[in-house]
């Protein structure tokens, strides 16, 4: 069983950088109750896990994914702070954190293993994709709006849709480490 202590201490660096603890402490949870209920038993499966069932993803993890969405949204805003005179709007970062670290919670109810072993999408994920069965996780757990908006919002469903500054940042983290690899599968990746 995957604990909260077991996703403290995976996701150790990002945490130390939040500063509001109750914050902290309902994305942990959140992240345990996925885990949990999706049927995840331990931090090495989540190291298997693939981050999409969409395209190849190379090795790349789901754990190593939500990290590197993470830290390219965090790196994003800094650089924008350092290069503009002045920064035009105010960027929370620790809605930024920790919505980088569940915007793909829902995942772990989307995707469940079958009788190999393998990775696919469960019945669930056929019902509802991460963005919403994510976003109802960290509802159940008490977080706040703008931590929805980026989970709800970070792909496709929120095409159109308000968003937060720490959802656009995310989403676009997120569809750099993406794209590249669909387009590697469609020959279109130019290198």
């Amino acid at each position: 069983m995957i604990t909260e202590a077991d996703i403290t201490s995976l996701f150790a660096s990002t945490l130390e950088r939040v500063t509001d603890a109750d914050l902290k402490a309902k994305t942990v949870k959140a992240w345990a109750l996925a885990c949990q209920r999706g049927g995840w038993e331990s931090v090495d499966e989540l190291r298997s896990m693939p981050f999409t069932l969409l395209t190849n993803t190379r090795g790349v993890n789901f754990i190593e994914h939500t990290i590197a969405v993470t830290e390219g949204a965090y790196q994003l805003a800094k650089a924008q702070e350092a290069a503009y005179a002045k920064l035009p709007y105010a960027i929370d970062y620790d809605r930024l954190l920790l919505g980088g670290l569940l915007h793909d919670v829902g995942k772990l109810l989307e995707f469940e293993k079958d009788e190999q072993g393998n990775v696919r999408k469960s019945r669930a994920g056929m019902c509802a994709r991460h963005p919403i069965s994510g976003t109802a996780l960290a509802y159940e757990v008490g977080l706040p709006d703008e931590i929805l908006n980026t989970i709800a919002c970070h792909a496709k469903e929120g095409d159109g849709r308000p968003q937060c500054l720490e959802t656009v940042l995310i989403h676009q983290a997120d569809f750099a480490t993406f794209n590249p690899l669909v387009m590697m599968a469609g020959g279109t990746l130019i290198q």
